[in-house]
């Protein structure tokens, strides 16, 4: 007698990132900007690297916008711990991205300037990247 599919449920506690972005995927702020092309966590530690390689780049000219945020926590247990006794303590902080969301924009100085200190904070991150400008820029 053939048997139905049985649904298995498990928890997945990490959380998935699937699908395109829907928010945060327009240039609002800035003309230039960095967009991701594939899905990853950003932790903090990349996030400002990324950030300091840009405001440096431009010699502090111009405005740098950052449009993502670490904001979910990622635990873990200390080196040679038993299991059990609940879950570890926070480590480090994520910001969840994926294809489509704008990760950085920048205004006020040369789109040269702009796309060489962008590419510089492309590299500091571990997903790939793309750099786009503005559809109605205009070099003035």
């Amino acid at each position: 007698m053939l048997q139905p599919k049985r649904t298995i449920y498990r928890k997945q506690q990490k959380g998935r990132v699937t699908g395109l972005a829907t928010r945060g995927a327009n240039i609002s702020f800035g003309s230039f900007a960095i967009k991701s092309l594939e899905i990853g966590w950003i932790t903090s530690r990349q996030i400002e690297a990324a950030r300091i390689a840009v405001t440096r780049a431009m010699k502090r000219e111009g405005k740098v916008w950052v449009r993502i945020f670490p904001d979910k926590p990622i635990t873990k247990k200390p080196a040679e711990v038993r299991m059990g006794k609940g879950k570890g303590a926070p480590e480090y902080w994520v910001a969840c991205v994926k294809p489509g969301t704008i990760l950085f924009e920048s205004e006020g100085v040369s789109q040269e300037i702009a796309m060489e200190s962008l590419r510089l904070a492309a590299q500091k991150l571990p997903v790939r990247t793309k750099l786009i400008v503005r559809r109605d820029y205009s070099a003035e």
